[in-house]
């Protein structure tokens, strides 16, 4: 079992390298969407990813629910998640405006990713995963924006505990924050 976590900015090149590295890892990947289709944009994003994953591999499409569809991970000898960040802007976007920030939500979703992260430990593959680093840049003007910035640190600081690699990719470049460089 390993965990590997890739992070950058949006666009930044990060699931073009987690692509490459679940191509190393395994012959067998399984690719994890989060993205739900809300506009056209949206719509051009998740079909740029199906055009650049090869065919091969399996989907699971899981936009809420990511630690009951962990136990479907075992089948393949990698796991690709793209992506964290898009997963905690569901959870968030799910929660009504008046209780946003309320400290029960905050927990609960920092829950279900440690209960995932346990998850994953026990998983024989590689899980490579993929999330936005909000770290880089200034505090978020809306009450939204901070809140998903603030879960996103917390999650992203925990994952990273815990990989036993993590990058970050800037520009395309990936750089090696922690284990083997590859």
């Amino acid at each position: 079992m390993s965990i590997i976590m890739v992070t950058g900015g949006v666009r930044s090149g990060k699931s073009a390298f987690a692509e490459q590295l679940a191509s190393e890892n395994g012959t067998s990947v399984l690719y994890i969407a989060t993205g739900v289709n809300t506009d056209i944009e949206m719509e051009e994003r998740i079909a740029l990813h199906r055009a650049r994953r090869p065919e091969a591999w399996g989907l699971l499409e899981t936009p809420l629910d990511i630690v009951s569809s962990a136990g479907e991970y075992e089948n393949y000898e990698a796991v690709l998640f793209d992506c964290v960040s898009t997963w905690i802007t569901n959870q968030l976007l799910a929660v009504p405006e008046e209780e946003w920030r309320a400290e029960v939500h905050t927990n609960d979703i920092i829950a279900q990713a440690d209960a995932w992260l346990e998850r994953l430990h026990a998983y024989k593959g590689c899980a490579i995963l993929v999330s936005s680093e909000t770290g880089l840049g200034g505090v978020a003007m809306s009450r939204l924006g901070r809140w998903f910035q603030d879960v996103l640190g917390t999650v992203n600081q925990r994952i990273a505990m815990q990989a036993d690699e993590v990058y970050a990719v800037l520009s395309g470049i990936p750089l090696c924050l922690k284990g083997e460089r590859r």
